[in-house]
């Protein structure tokens, strides 16, 4: 019986990828359809290749071999897919064109909107929501914004003004470095932003 995840130094065959056994795994493989992610074999150059893989409870291969036996809920509930920063050197170095990164973006995507994110994340993932809410909103990064909103999300759950102004600090620093703008600026057609959103949410072309 093969190993449930194989590592870079083990032999690893092309597999058919199991079925998957709920709801929330069917839109996932759906997703994942373009980032060719049943032609891995295990070589093990995105998790060589990773500045982040020492710091991930699964190794980036073993995210890929997980969902290819069927592990679709231990993918989605893993560290390690909120750990990546999404530098593509995974994808840009595979020798398959497996477009790693982009398996850790729907791996983001479909455990946050089926509830299996893991609870040790919620912080990283309630800033990532407000970042890409921001842009939805303005079509480009108001910090201001930004921080109120990532503020209020994770606020009741941390219960603490300690939190609240954990990082008011650093606001000298980057206003005389012109890092932060206390007035944000907004694109003209912010239609065509919602509607990109729109599409990518819709999983349209």
């Amino acid at each position: 019986m093969a190993p449930a995840f194989a590592t870079p130094t083990e032999t690893a065959v092309h597999v058919q990828p199991s079925a998957p056994e709920n709801a929330s795994g069917s839109v996932l493989t759906e997703i994942l359809a373009p980032t060719h992610w049943t032609e891995c074999y295990q070589c093990g150059k995105c998790t060589a290749g990773c500045p982040v893989a020492a710091g991930m409870d699964i190794a980036p291969n073993q995210i890929v071999r997980a969902l290819q036996l069927g592990y679709f809920e231990k993918a989605m509930a893993s560290d390690a897919i909120w750990a990546c920063v999404s530098c593509q050197t995974c994808s840009a170095r595979c020798p398959q064109s497996v477009d790693c990164a982009g398996i850790m973006d729907a791996l983001r995507e479909v455990s946050l909107r089926s509830g299996l994110a893991s609870p040790a994340q919620k912080t990283v993932a309630a800033f990532q929501q407000a970042f890409l809410n921001n842009l939805r909103r303005n079509g480009r990064l108001d910090e201001i914004e930004l921080i109120a909103e990532f503020k209020l999300r994770v606020l009741p759950s941390e219960r603490t003004l300690r939190f609240l102004f954990k990082d008011a600090g650093l606001a000298p620093q980057l206003r005389i470095r012109r890092k932060l703008h206390l007035r944000g600026e907004k694109v003209k057609d912010r239609a065509l932003v919602r509607r990109i959103f729109d599409r990518c949410q819709n999983g349209s072309a």
